[in-house]
């Protein structure tokens, strides 16, 4: 059991026998009234996302969710494979399941698999990738360069793996 007070970006809590994470909240005292809080809770197994605000205070039921670091290792098929980095046990996650980190993912990549009761509920990708660019496009000469540039002044870039996003142009 938590209360508000111990609220936290990432914190599975348990409504309803259903597990929801925190992706953000907001303590709010008004004026007038009592103080409460806002949040936006994401259904671990399916996605949902739903605002739910809480009187300050209020114990709610919290889940143990372990968080183990792997490495990415390939894809199976429609499953990724990750190795655990304490045991080597290998898991094969569904591609329902990782989402849309499946487009980031890189093979020896380090990667957190959140757990509940031994079943893997969702993946938690580094906050940086280095990434080689392979292809851009010949830059244009700007006449005066802004210090961020316009996303005219942009230009297509192929990294690794085939993936395109843009770059700044410089001359």
């Amino acid at each position: 059991m938590a209360t508000t007070a111990d609220f936290k970006n990432g914190l599975v809590l348990v409504i309803d026998g259903q597990l929801w994470q925190i992706v953000e909240f907001q303590h709010v005292k008004p004026g007038k009234g009592p103080a409460f809080v806002r949040t936006k809770l994401k259904n671990v197994v399916s996605g949902k996302v739903v605002d739910k605000t809480y009187n300050a205070g209020v114990k709610v039921e919290t889940a143990t969710v372990d968080r183990r670091d792997t490495t990415y290792l390939y894809r199976d098929g429609s499953d990724f494979v990750f190795m655990d980095s304490e045991d080597y046990e290998q898991h094969h996650l569904p591609e329902s399941l990782v989402g849309d980190a499946a487009k980031f993912l890189l093979e020896g990549m380090p990667v957190q698999v959140a757990f509940h009761n031994g079943t893997p509920l969702y993946i938690e990708l580094p906050v940086t990738v280095e990434l080689e660019v392979t292809h851009t496009e010949p830059g244009c000469r700007v006449t005066a360069p802004a210090p961020v540039p316009s996303p005219q002044h942009w230009r297509p870039a192929r990294r690794s793996r085939s993936r395109c996003s843009s770059t700044p142009a410089t001359s």
